[in-house]
């Protein structure tokens, strides 16, 4: 049976941590790795991972040099056949998410990805991302289809740690590249039969969005080409100011 680490990344995350944590205690199938990978929180941080201590595999708290390194650390880290990124704030949408991806699992995939539920801080369910944004799941998941961004959110995207990239940790759109780079090298992609996450909004690329578009630009354009690239950004910015 394969095996899935589950890797949640935090930093003075006590408002939002416990309802990750909540999530994961309550999988009715428990055969999973849990890590937590803390960048040295000064809050009460440790203290909610202190009470569900018995469900983390791996606890580490030390400085770290940004989001995208903390999960460098955290996929380093995993003993698990596949990787899944569940962070701070962010939730398992369905209690027996495990169990089923298990079954999935058998089937040998390289990727497993579902649509995503978009949530507020309290907690209140918003919509489906892709009811809610511009961005729809298409029926045959590919990387060529992500020219006008992310499609997949990264919270609902799990992928075997043997094709698995390192996150670049100089841009802030490294999610959709580690997506791409992924989907490059799968061989098998299968959708959930669900919904795997629910999502906080309003992370870095929400708070630092000028970067974040420099970012997601430099990315695409890596993997698409310049002239492509330019007239994909076109087709966003039209879409941006028409909605």
């Amino acid at each position: 049976m394969a095996r899935l680490s589950i890797i949640t990344i935090t930093y003075n995350a006590e408002e939002f941590l416990e309802r990750t944590l909540e999530s994961i205690a309550v999988q009715t199938d428990q055969d999973f790795e849990y890590l937590l990978i803390d960048g040295a929180s000064r809050d009460g941080t440790l203290a909610i991972a202190a009470r569900y201590r018995d469900r983390i595999n791996v606890l580490v708290s030390e400085p770290d040099k940004g989001l995208y390194d903390a999960m460098n650390k955290g996929q380093a880290r995993a003993s698990g056949t596949y990787v899944w990124f569940m962070n701070a704030g962010d939730e398992i949408a369905e209690p027996h998410a495990v169990a089923k991806l298990k079954g999935l699992m058998r089937e040998n995939p390289d990727v497993i990805y579902s649509d995503t539920l978009m949530t507020d801080h309290s907690g209140a369910v918003l919509g489906l991302r892709s009811e809610l944004m511009p961005h729809k799941i298409p029926e045959a998941l590919s990387w060529k289809k992500y020219g006008l961004g992310m499609l997949v959110c990264h919270q609902s995207f799990i992928a075997r740690k043997a094709i698995a990239p390192a996150y670049r940790t100089d841009n802030l759109s490294a999610d959709i590249d580690w997506e791409i780079e992924c989907l490059k090298r799968a061989s098998g992609i299968v959708q959930y039969p669900g919904i795997l996450a629910r999502y906080l909004i309003g992370g870095i690329s929400h708070r630092q969005k000028w970067r974040s578009w420099k970012d997601r630009y430099a990315v695409l354009r890596r993997h698409f080409g310049f002239f492509p690239n330019l007239y994909n950004h076109f087709r966003i910015l039209m879409r941006a100011v028409l909605q």
